[in-house]
């Protein structure tokens, strides 16, 4: 990865994390790859995206709604820069997501429609390369090239977006969440292998349906990508997550609704010009105790400068 070109396209992911994030549980079944890849300090990065999701899209377990079928429509407009944090590189990133929503379940066994748009929680989130990532100036990182980088995030996601105590399914949950992750990512030749492990902590909801108070248990994820980059700067990724936890529970009764959850997916990033990528990607449940197997097909464009591009 010893090119501008490549170090950049991997911040390309930040859309994915939050386009795959539209549902409540949902950042911790993000699937990002390259997301502690290097590039050079001072670089700023805007990304502006759009996914689709349709099927079992489970917003909230602890809703008593079944046979849902939610399709939703998401917007999302990130920007992110990297950092020199004591001679290690890092980087900082905003994402603000909006989406549309439409669909039917049954409450009680009667149908429900719910057709609702607006924000959903937006992410900040703070990462470093402790380990093989050095902060590079653009001259520097011209010649640099990746072995083994070790890095470290921490993303926080606060009480904001579209949320009506009064109505069964919500874009917004009226809560905060904490995700510390930890990743892992070597190159072997064209290919690399990275890992992330992350645990996804939350506050309590006061305001839950009916007036209820909602807490959740942490929530755990295992993320996986086998990725493998062109010469001519076009990378592919199969991607892979699984998620586990975050049993609820209301009013202080305990719900179940233990998570065990994997979702699959792939990644193609296409670089336009110096400045310019885009990148198609895609996944889907194939293996749920609770729901969230719904399929999702999205796009991200990303511009970058600075940092004497």
């Amino acid at each position: 990865m010893g090119s501008v070109r490549s170090g950049a396209c991997g911040m390309a992911a930040l859309a994915a994390c939050v386009l795959a994030g539209i549902a409540p549980s949902a950042r911790a079944q993000d699937i990002e790859p390259r997301a502690y890849s290097n590039a050079p300090v001072g670089v700023n990065f805007l990304i502006a995206g759009y996914a689709y999701t349709r099927g079992g899209l489970s917003f909230d377990p602890a809703v008593p709604i079944t046979d849902a079928n939610l399709n939703t429509s998401n917007a999302v407009l990130a920007y992110a820069t990297v950092l020199d944090l004591w001679g290690k590189s890092g980087k900082f990133d905003a994402i603000v997501p909006y989406t549309w929503l439409s669909g039917t379940a049954k409450y009680q066994g009667e149908p429900v429609e719910r057709i609702v748009d607006g924000f959903a929680r937006p992410a900040f989130r703070l990462s470093v390369n402790l380990y093989g990532a050095p902060a590079l100036t653009l001259k520097e990182f011209a010649g640099w090239e990746q072995d083994l980088i070790i890095g470290a995030s921490l993303q926080v996601s606060p009480s904001l977006g579209q949320y009506d105590a009064g109505r069964l399914v919500n874009i917004g949950t009226n809560r905060w969440s904490f995700k510390p992750e930890i990743g892992v990512s070597k190159v072997v030749g064209p290919w690399t292998l990275e890992i992330q492990v992350a645990a996804t902590f939350f506050t309590d909801n006061a305001d839950f349906y009916g007036g209820k108070t909602r807490s959740q248990d942490p929530l755990y994820s295992l993320q996986g990508h086998l990725i493998y980059g062109f010469r001519s700067g076009i990378w592919v990724s199969v991607d892979g997550t699984y998620f586990a936890g975050g049993r609820t529970t209301v009013d202080g009764v305990l719900n179940n609704d233990l998570q065990q959850n994997w979702r699959a997916g792939a990644t193609l990033a296409l670089p336009v010009d110096r400045a310019n990528s885009i990148k198609f990607y895609a996944s889907s449940g194939f293996a749920a105790r609770t729901g969230n197997n719904y399929d999702l097909v999205g796009v991200a464009w990303q511009n970058r400068w600075g940092g004497g591009l």
